[in-house]
């Protein structure tokens, strides 16, 4: 795959359709900029936070952009919050709409109708087969996404982490876990 990303985009400047300098700030963008670490530092502040926590559930889009994440489609943002008692997952069933400044690119499974479909039918079924078992009581709501509307799943804060800084919380928080098919990660457990 990478010598074919590297074949056409050798093609593609040869022919002057793209400027490799303008690909180089894309790719910085996206690398540096935007991504899943700026979602881990949402979720850290609302969990250190309580007064954020109540403000990112009720205006996202406002609590998220004061920490400086806007921008293409994290303009209309819903925050909802995993408890003992219920378990958010993210789908958007139509396309691939995906919260970019919070979460960074979509993976792959996400845009796949087979998840699309299935995060629908038997979330249960998804979520076991991303290893997460939840309990037979907690309650799985799996959230649309659209045009209008991105969600971010904010999961549980994990046991044993009272003493940690907002920096340490953003290391236990993964992509899968703001989009509900995975759990933080407990202190000490590997990256």
């Amino acid at each position: 795959m990478d010598l074919r990303v590297r074949a056409l985009e050798t093609v593609l400047t040869e022919k002057g359709y793209i400027d490799p300098a303008a690909l180089d700030v894309l790719i910085d963008t996206y690398q540096t900029k935007i991504g899943p670490r700026n979602g881990a530092r949402v979720v850290a502040k609302a969990w250190a936070d309580p007064t954020f926590h109540d403000w990112l559930l009720k205006d996202a889009t406002a609590a998220i952009a004061s920490l400086g994440y806007t921008g293409r489609q994290g303009e209309h943002m819903v925050a909802v919050a995993n408890t003992d008692d219920e378990h958010h997952m993210v789908v958007c069933t139509l396309c691939s709409c995906y919260p970019w400044p919070v979460l960074g690119l979509p993976p792959t499974w996400y845009k796949s109708a087979p998840y699309r479909s299935r995060a629908v039918k038997e979330p249960r079924g998804v979520l076991a087969e991303f290893g997460v078992e939840l309990p037979a009581s907690t309650r799985i709501r799996v959230w649309d996404s659209t045009a209008e509307v991105r969600y971010l799943v904010i999961p549980q804060r994990p046991d044993g982490t009272d003493g940690l800084s907002e920096e340490q919380l953003a290391d236990l928080v993964t992509r899968d876990s703001m989009i509900g098919t995975g759990l933080a990660r407990k202190p000490g457990a590997a990256p």
